[in-house]
């Protein structure tokens, strides 16, 4: 591919970037990665009464966590600059006087007043009402006033927007990269407002000027795109810039777990799962959950959300980021909504968990604990949880003798035979040195074998009396963690209570 790729993440700072908006990155990245291309942040901010503060940083600080590196843009810089659309103001009334003066364009004097009588006297006669070829010239616009009294209204203040002029019989056609041509003709489309009353540019003005400015040779973007996607084919037409137009490619819905629907922030918070990548606190103090502050690994979130609508075409389902880069193709996106399974974005984390080091797990998430015994509990939990903070919990109970014992478990095996041989292992502790699991073990076998009872018949019973419970991990390691003088401390307790 003889020009470069180049491809744009463009979200808006209306809030907590959705998880859908990670995938849309993501898959931007991957494909920019794959083909030697360039990735860019913009940040489309021209409707200022949605934004948020701090919505811009979370956005950043969600594409650092996760790895999903920026090659140019909003906090990176680039040849471009600005890449905040409300600092480009001046660029997009410049493109929409090109419209105008080219006639694809036309300024539009409505008041809204005028506008919702206009669309009350069509919804009385059972049509819906658009502002397009056919009702245009019965409204208050620069195609139906003179010259001097468009300049007029102007000089004196007058509120107006630009429309695009749409074309009354056209037909759009091009070809999506995931759902492969699309039709759509121009009467069904409305002469839709480019630049506001304010000053500032709706969304598909700053955007075809912008993908078009910035050289973006794929838009990458959610299925939600899809009906304004003819629009801007139209726009790239008007501008004279449709042999330089990007690809399109309109990626599927994330849908919710049962798959009736798109996914929502209300789904997660009925379902007490996560779909921000970050922990969010809304401008009054409430706050959302994160997938990070949750427990997952970063790798673990990557590798569920690229396969939320792609698929290898294979049977392997763990990929590092680099070999996501390397197997990814726009072609293997599913054009169907992909159902939001927790459950298997959990099973990815404890694969990914399972992975990691004793050693790495250890120094970061049980610090407060001396190193070699953070590694043995890290290597006798990890396991058995599905995100770090489990072992830590797991860690910390372990150095809290029981209070209460596993009922079901005394019922059946807390025995004479039981009784014998605790006691006889508790009175044999005092004298075993070297604390750790091999001589734990070798001792308890002694014991047992001097009574005549088999290990089978009284480990529930012995692991009841030291944790409380009748299952668990290695008990001869948990042990040896414990440490002698507390499980002497519990076997005593136990064999006196039950």
């Amino acid at each position: 591919m003889s020009q470069e790729v180049r491809v744009r993440f463009a979200p808006s700072p209306t809030g907590p970037l959705h998880i859908g908006g990670v995938r849309t990155a993501l898959y931007n990245y991957l494909l920019a990665k794959k083909l030697g291309g360039k990735m860019l942040l913009r940040i489309e901010d021209t409707d200022q009464n949605r934004f948020v503060p701090g919505a811009e940083q979370y956005i950043i600080e969600s594409l650092q966590w996760l790895g999903i590196t920026i090659d140019e843009g909003v906090g990176v810089g680039g040849p471009h600059e600005p890449y905040r659309q409300s600092e480009r103001s001046a660029i997009y009334q410049e493109h929409a006087q090109i419209l105008l003066d080219a006639g694809k364009a036309y300024y539009a004097f409505d008041t809204s007043e005028e506008l919702d009588a206009m669309r009350a006297t069509f919804e009385s006669q059972g049509s819906a009402f658009q502002y397009n070829a056919v009702t245009r010239t019965r409204l208050k616009n620069s195609l139906t006033l003179t010259e001097e009294e468009v300049k007029a209204k102007i000089e004196a203040g007058e509120p107006y927007v630009i429309r695009l002029k749409v074309p009354a019989k056209e037909e759009i056609r091009f070809k999506d990269l995931i759902r492969d041509w699309v039709h759509v003709h121009s009467s069904t489309i409305d002469d839709k407002v480019l630049m506001k009353s304010d000053g500032l540019p709706t969304y598909h003005l700053a955007n075809v000027v912008d993908d078009h400015l910035m050289n973006i040779t794929h838009v990458i973007r959610g299925e939600e795109w899809l009906p304004s996607a003819p629009l801007h084919v139209m726009l790239y037409r008007a501008f004279g810039w449709e042999n330089t137009m990007p690809q399109f490619a309109h990626l599927p819905l994330l849908l919710k777990p049962e798959g009736n629907g798109k996914l929502s922030k209300r789904d997660a918070e009925i379902g007490g799962f996560p779909v921000f990548p970050l922990e969010w606190t809304n401008p009054e103090g409430v706050k959302s959950i994160g997938f990070r502050e949750e427990g997952y690994l970063k790798e673990a979130l990557i590798n569920f959300l690229a396969f939320l609508g792609w698929n290898p075409g294979t049977e392997q389902e763990i990929f590092s980021l680099e070999e996501l880069t390397q197997a990814f193709s726009l072609e293997r996106i599913n054009k169907s909504g992909a159902k939001f399974d927790i459950n298997k974005a959990k099973w990815y984390n404890e694969q990914y968990l399972r992975q990691q080091t004793d050693e790495a797990l250890a120094s970061q998430y049980l610090t407060e604990f001396e190193s070699d015994k953070a590694v043995k509990i890290v290597h006798l939990f990890k396991e058995r949880v599905t995100f770090p903070q489990q072992i830590v919990s797991e860690a910390n109970a372990l150095f809290v003798a029981p209070t209460s014992y596993d009922q079901a478990v005394i019922a059946s095996k807390w025995n004479d035979d039981a009784k014998k041989a605790i006691t006889a292992f508790k009175e044999a502790l005092p004298a075993l040195e070297n604390f750790v699991a091999d001589e734990i073990k070798h001792t308890l076998s002694a014991e047992l074998e001097k009574l005549g009872i088999k290990m089978g018949k009284v480990m529930q019973a012995l692991r009841v009396a030291v944790t409380g419970a009748g299952a668990g991990p290695d008990l001869m390691l948990l042990m040896e963690i414990i440490g002698k003088d507390a499980v002497i401390q519990r076997l005593d307790t136990a064999l006196t209570t039950l």
